[in-house]
């Protein structure tokens, strides 16, 4: 069981199937690097809290979900002590013009409105991973 949590996970959070699967294909190329999908928030905090939760380093998350939205989910993790320091990249079709000083105030590392380029979404997991994977 343990062997898994050794290797780093990103957690992408997404209802849209092709969103997700996209996100997933560009990150299964990074270099020892587990992905992990959760198609809401609830099953996202799910999978923090067993065991993959300890090999997660980055979260990638939509904020237009149902029941939970993105926000929410942002919250919580901040309040959680294990993931407060998580960092959190955003992908979202939000255009609310207040949305990117929201989710900043939240704490969060990076916001990609829709559509976005997997690659840019990448390079900044990568950034990401290269700074807090020690």
């Amino acid at each position: 069981m343990r062997e898994n949590n050794g290797m780093p996970a990103v957690l992408i959070v997404e209802d849209s199937e092709n969103n997700a699967a996209t996100l997933e294909i560009a990150f299964l190329g990074v270099p020892g690097l587990r992905v992990l999908t959760a198609p809401s928030a609830t099953e996202a905090l799910r999978i923090l809290a067993n065991g993959d939760g300890e090999s997660v380093r980055v979260i990638v998350t939509d904020l237009n979900m149902p029941r939970m939205d993105g926000f929410e989910l942002i919250r919580r993790v901040r309040a959680s002590p294990n993931f407060s320091a998580t960092p959190i990249i955003v992908v979202s079709a939000d255009t609310d013009p207040a949305t990117p000083a929201r989710i900043a105030a939240l704490g969060v590392a990076a916001f990609f409105p829709k559509p976005f380029s997997p690659a840019e979404v990448r390079r900044k997991l990568e950034q990401l991973l290269d700074g807090t994977s020690h």
